[in-house]
C-alpha cells in the first residue's frame, strides 16, 4: 500500500506542477497580449499626445512673458484703484462732515431767528399792543363818559328811554 499511496501522491503533484504550468503559462501569454496593447498606446500616446503637449508645451514659453505683463498691469492697476477710491471715500466723507455742519448751522440760525422773533413779538405786545389796547379803552370810557354825560342832559329835556332799554 505504501507504493500505491506513493504513486498516488507524485501523480497528484506531477497534476498540480502541470496545472501550475498552464496557468503560468496562461498568464504569460495575457501578459504579452497586453503588453502589446500598452506598447501600442504608448506608441499611440507619442505620435498624437507629445506633440500637443510639446505645442502646449512652446505656447506657454511663448504666453509667459505675456500672462507675466497681464498679471503686472491687474496688479498696478487693482493699486491705482485703491488709492483712487480712497481719495473719492476721504472725498466723501469730508462732504459729509461738511454738510452735517453745514446744517447744524442753518438749525441754530432757525432756531435763533424764531427766538428772536418771538422775543420782538413779546416787546411788540407790551409796548405796542397793550398801550393801544388801554388806550382804546380809555378812548372808549371818555366816549361812554361824553355821551352818557352830555346825553343826560339832553335826554332830560327829551322824553327819557324806559330803564330797561338802556341795558340792551
Amino acid at each position: 500500500m505504501d507504493s500505491g499511496l506513493l504513486i498516488a501522491f507524485i501523480a497528484l503533484t506531477a497534476f498540480a506542477v502541470l496545472l501550475q504550468a498552464g496557468m503560468l503559462a496562461g498568464m504569460y501569454i495575457s501578459m504579452r497580449k497586453t503588453s502589446q496593447r500598452v506598447e501600442s498606446l504608448a506608441e499611440e500616446v507619442k505620435t498624437k499626445v507629445l506633440p500637443t503637449a510639446e505645442l502646449a508645451h512652446s505656447m506657454m514659453s511663448e504666453l509667459r512673458p505675456k500672462i507675466a505683463t497681464v498679471v503686472d498691469n491687474v496688479s498696478v492697476s487693482t493699486t491705482m484703484l485703491r488709492t483712487q477710491m480712497e481719495r473719492v471715500d476721504a472725498t466723501l466723507t469730508d462732504i459729509v462732515d461738511r454738510t452735517r455742519l453745514q446744517v447744524i448751522r442753518a438749525d441754530e440760525f432757525v432756531n435763533s431767528t424764531m427766538d428772536k422773533l418771538e422775543e420782538t413779538r413779546e416787546v411788540m405786545q407790551r409796548t405796542v399792543v397793550s398801550p393801544v389796547r388801554q388806550l382804546s379803552g380809555l378812548m372808549h370810557g371818555l366816549g361812554a363818559g361824553f355821551e352818557a354825560f352830555f346825553g343826560r342832559r339832553r335826554g332830560r329835556s327829551s322824553v327819557s328811554a324806559p330803564q330797561d332799554e338802556m341795558f340792551i
